[in-house]
Parts: C-alpha cells; sequence; structure tokens
C-alpha cells in the first residue's frame, strides 16, 4: 500500500518547481523580512513607550492635584 501511494506522488513535477527556487534571491528575501520585522518591532515599542510614559505623566499629575493642562486657552494679547 505504501508503494502505491508513493507512485501516486508527482516527483518530476515537485523536482521542476524545486529547480525554479534561487537560493540567493530567497535568502535575501529572508534578510529583508527580518529588518522590516525588526523595524515593526521597533516602531510598535515606541508607540507603547511613548503611551505609556504619557500615562504615567498624567497619574503623576493627577496623584499631585495639578490642573489639567491639555485644555487650549487663548493667551491675552498685549495691545
Amino acid at each position: 500500500m505504501a508503494t502505491r501511494l508513493l507512485d501516486r506522488v508527482p516527483l518530476d513535477r515537485i523536482e521542476g518547481e524545486a529547480r525554479q527556487v534561487h537560493l540567493g534571491r530567497s535568502l535575501l528575501t529572508l534578510l529583508v523580512g527580518l529588518f522590516w520585522a525588526i523595524g515593526w518591532l521597533a516602531g510598535k515599542a515606541t508607540l507603547a513607550i511613548g503611551f505609556a510614559w504619557a500615562a504615567a505623566k498624567v497619574g503623576y499629575l493627577e496623584a499631585r492635584g495639578v490642573p489639567d493642562q491639555t485644555q487650549v486657552r487663548p493667551h491675552a494679547r498685549s495691545a
């Protein structure tokens, strides 16, 4: 029964497809993908750190009783 299954596998077609794979291009794609992933993670980490910093600042100011400074107040013009 095992020989029947192996007889149905198209080895010639698989071998032809495998010959079309270029090792250099595949390795270059993996290298570029690695740098892309590092950049993506750095961007997400930067966003997370910025959010955590802002949250810590707001929490600290809230605990100290400092009024909210995010509202924009118009400046008085001197005439």
